[in-house]
């Protein structure tokens, strides 16, 4: 079975394709509220979420460590969710994070912009400034948090297996194409590596988080790379006596595992003003 992703333009029917794809497929849709709601659970306060959940952060927003905190629990909330698998998530980056992912199904949903303009307009009995501008704010708002987290263009349809307009398919024409493109691209071998990458994913993207929340290790852009018998960490510190400790405690969280270290040294380093 796929972990499906959705990207999707405002006022394109995302979620409600997102939904009566996953009530057809026997899915689970994992839509905006239950990510953010996960991510206030793992720690980030819900007070900074709109600084940061999909739009681009303001300039000193971009500078505080609140934003790779951030997107460090939005990485965990995502893979864990696909860990589970038989799911549909929506919006978030879900594709860049799933990217290498085998059994990871990518689509884009758009339509024009006239179609979107009269959506809106009959969704909040908007006029047609009103509806525009929601579009505008949107579309600058996603393309922003996709630049600055992902450093991706999420409007280049090569990020996605699919692409659909559904300005110009309906909503259960659309239902049927995603039911199709499971059933023939889906196999076995496919749904058990992708399990397995994403539960190396997860372990990786787990000990990254308790490195940075429970063991408050100062190491910038940290990560795990991780492989079946080996974890090499990367990130950026100021002191080898970081490292050193760094793969210390990641050998006592992992014992049966190697933690390596690609961390690179900056003498007085300050990523943040």
């Amino acid at each position: 079975m796929a972990v499906i992703t959705i990207s999707r333009q405002v006022a394109s029917l995302g979620d409600e394709i997102a939904g009566a794809a996953a009530k057809t497929l026997g899915y689970t849709f994992i839509d905006r509220r239950q990510i953010e709601s996960r991510i206030v659970e793992l720690g980030f306060p819900r007070s900074k979420l709109s600084k940061y959940d999909e739009r681009k952060p303001g300039f000193f927003a971009s500078l505080n460590k609140d934003r790779d905190e951030y997107l460090n629990y939005l990485q965990y909330a995502i893979l864990e969710a696909a860990s589970v698998g038989n799911c549909i998530l929506i919006g978030r980056g879900a594709f860049k994070i799933l990217e290498n992912v085998p059994n990871h199904l990518s689509l884009r949903l758009v339509s024009s912009d006239e179609i979107r303009l009269e959506r809106l307009k009959k969704e909040f009995s908007w006029n047609d400034k009103q509806a525009q501008a929601r579009i505008d704010e949107s579309d600058a708002n996603r393309l922003g948090f996709h630049k600055s987290f992902f450093n991706i263009d999420h409007d280049d349809p090569r990020n996605y297996l699919i692409t659909l307009n559904t300005g110009l398919i309906s909503l259960s024409d659309s239902v049927k194409v995603i039911e199709g493109v499971v059933k023939n691209f889906e196999t076995a071998e496919k749904e058990s590596a992708g399990k397995t990458k994403v539960e190396q994913m997860l372990k990786g993207q787990r000990l990254v988080n308790q490195l940075l929340f429970d063991y408050r290790m100062n190491i910038t852009f940290l990560r795990a790379e991780v492989e079946p018998s080996v974890i090499t960490l990367h990130g950026v510190a100021d002191a080898q006596s970081t490292v050193d400790r760094a793969v210390e405690i990641a050998a006592k969280i992992l014992p049966s595992i190697e933690i390596r270290s690609g961390i690179t040294i900056v003498q007085n380093y300050r990523p943040y003003q």
